[in-house]
């Protein structure tokens, strides 16, 4: 809050119609003269890959944090970096701030992007996108699909929602305003579920159109966005033979009988060695039979003629006119008469 602001009084706090637009005061050493009570501090671990870089930057960063009065360490021995508020510290929330910064660090963000989030209308987020798909293939599709040919899908997100959006292993970090940040996500969350990014960045190019015109400013938007269908979502295959269950009871089912107990109601378990034997071969000679019958059945009839079917006479004209045919044997008979 500025001089001039604090010698007019406050100003009346009340709903606002567009959050996104308002401006954060800035946070003076003089806003907090008693400082910090006790110290905190963050750490995390970066991989080997990224260790050349840091050590090259560490002064850089050291010197961005030294403005807001926060020690930074590099520990190459154990791989980790640690920010720590100190006596002079007067923002409580910087150390978040810091914290996001050594996070975006260690995700390949370079330092001149990751030192914007210690600004305050600038955010952080990072955006784990592994959890989405279980199948690797399908994972490495879809996030190649977020950066698209040559980058220029996440070059067109980067342009619509002012941040700055790196893909990264299993995670995608985001940088920049926190209305941006909000867009991203949903935008990674959606892509990552098969939504292809286009309806996303199609919506927030109609959006920004639709904000110019004074008219729309306050109307439902919904009419003017694109809707997105999906059609490759399958339903989960259902077995071809349903088993329908049985109504509960508390009694347990009735035991099933055993070989011996069916042979013993047969009969059977009395007969002797030879007897069984016999038994089984007779059977197994009358099926064998049956199947020769069949089979028989099924040669001879490739044999059996098929139904001719009769032959429709034509019927014979008997609607004769009889004066017609006297007056063709008259003219006939005058002919003849003629030659002759």
């Amino acid at each position: 809050m500025s001089d001039s602001e604090q010698e007019n009084g406050p100003k009346k706090t009340g709903p606002v119609d567009n959050a996104w637009s308002l401006k954060i005061p800035e946070f003076k050493p003089e806003h907090n003269p008693n400082r910090l009570l006790e110290e905190s501090s963050f750490a995390t671990l970066f991989p080997k890959y990224r260790e050349h870089y840091l050590n090259e930057h560490w002064p850089l960063v050291q010197k961005a944090l030294e403005e807001h009065a926060i020690k930074a360490e590099l520990d190459l021995v154990e791989g980790s970096m640690t920010v720590k508020t100190t006596r002079k510290t007067w923002d409580p929330y910087i150390i978040i701030k810091a914290r996001d910064m050594i996070k975006l660090l260690c995700r390949s963000v370079p330092f001149e992007q990751a030192v914007r989030v210690l600004q305050d209308d600038i955010g952080a987020d990072i955006i784990k996108i592994s959890s989405f798909v279980g199948n690797r293939e399908k994972f490495v599709k879809r996030r190649q699909r977020l950066i698209g040919p040559k980058g220029c899908t996440l070059k067109s997100i980067e342009l619509l929602t002012n941040c700055y959006v790196l893909v990264q292993g299993q995670t995608v970090s985001a940088l920049g305003p926190y209305k941006g940040l909000q867009q991203v996500r949903r935008i990674v969350e959606d892509t990552m579920k098969n939504i292809h990014p286009i309806y996303n960045i199609k919506a927030l190019m109609i959006k920004r159109e639709l904000a110019k015109d004074p008219k729309l400013k306050n109307e439902n938007w919904e009419r003017f966005l694109p809707k997105f269908n999906s059609k490759n979502i399958s339903k989960r295959k259902q077995p071809k033979n349903k088993k329908e269950k049985k109504p509960y009871t508390p009694f347990p089912p009735p035991q099933q009988e055993s070989k011996i107990d069916k042979m013993i109601a047969s009969g059977e378990y009395f007969l002797k060695e030879e007897q069984r034997r016999a038994k089984k071969k007779k059977e197994q000679e009358a099926r064998h039979q049956e199947a020769e019958k069949k089979r028989q059945e099924r040669r001879a009839q490739a044999f059996v003629p098929p139904e001719e079917k009769p032959e429709e006479k034509k019927g014979q004209r008997n609607d004769i006119n009889l004066e017609e045919f006297k007056m063709k044997v008259k003219k006939g008979l005058k002919k003849r008469g003629a030659k002759s």
